[in-house]
């Protein structure tokens, strides 16, 4: 199994890092790709990287959450970064207005710029998209270059939604504990989006799987999520994480 978007550089793992790293292990998580957040995040994510460069791969990108009016000033620092470092993709990046629009154009503005990045450094993208569908398909439609492959890391919409984003690039859905929850919509997805274009991932420390909702996520639960969507498409825990992984290995060009 590869964990294909976790947060565990982050300071709710400050305490027990390592561990965390060899409970993974243990689970039988292949690989984990850490995806960044703003300029601060840097250093974490390379520090990990560099600890596990055989285990861990990082995305590097400006999370919409962090554009703001200096988000010019921030991409022009973080793109040289991009040549200076091994990254597997761009990412996190996207639109979020479930809290704020008021940044919703400069936030239309970054991902067209980060989109580029992808087209340019020949790496895929990974989508943060929170009630902004229409909006990051926008901008992939007037994008003034080849589209980019990419991940919609933690999809939750419809399957209507689902056709929608596949009728416009390589793409493919991350699911992540969500699926596990009660009231969740995502099992309704998973024929929709089927084995081909699935990505497994935690999104740790946040979105726990049952049974452990309401503690710390981390990336030795990722078994929770693989067996749930076994269960959910009726066929066996081996062939969701073998038709995973290799949808990871293929869309980040990822040699284990």
């Amino acid at each position: 199994m590869i964990d294909s978007h976790s947060h565990i550089y982050c300071d709710a793992f400050d305490e027990d890092r390592d561990e965390v790293v060899a409970r993974a292990r243990a689970a039988g998580v292949r690989h984990i790709i850490l995806p960044n957040e703003n300029l601060e995040s840097i250093p974490s994510v390379v520090a990990l990287h560099e600890r596990y460069p055989d285990y861990i791969s990082m995305a590097l990108g400006l999370h919409p959450e962090d554009v703001h009016d200096d988000y010019l000033d921030v991409l022009g620092k973080m793109r040289p970064m991009l040549d200076q470092y091994p990254v597997v993709a761009i990412g996190e990046i996207g639109i979020d207005l479930y809290w704020d629009k008021t940044w919703r154009e400069q936030q239309k503005r970054a991902l067209d710029i980060q989109l580029h990045w992808c087209h340019e450094l020949g790496v895929p993208f990974i989508i943060h998209c929170r009630e902004a569908l229409d909006d990051i398909l926008d901008v992939i439609d007037h994008l003034d270059c080849p589209v980019p492959q990419g991940v919609f890391h933690c999809f939750a919409e419809t399957p209507a939604d689902v056709e929608r984003v596949r009728q416009r690039g390589d793409f493919y859905f991350g699911v992540n504990g969500v699926v596990t929850f009660k009231k969740s919509i995502v099992p309704q997805l998973l024929p929709a989006i089927g084995l081909d274009r699935l990505l497994i991932e935690t999104d740790a420390p946040y979105l726990t799987p049952v049974p452990h909702r309401g503690k710390r996520n981390e990336s030795a639960y990722i078994p929770h999520i693989n067996d749930f969507i076994a269960r959910s498409l009726g066929v066996t825990p081996e062939e969701v994480s073998a038709a995973t992984d290799r949808n990871a290995q293929q869309l980040f060009n990822l040699h284990l």
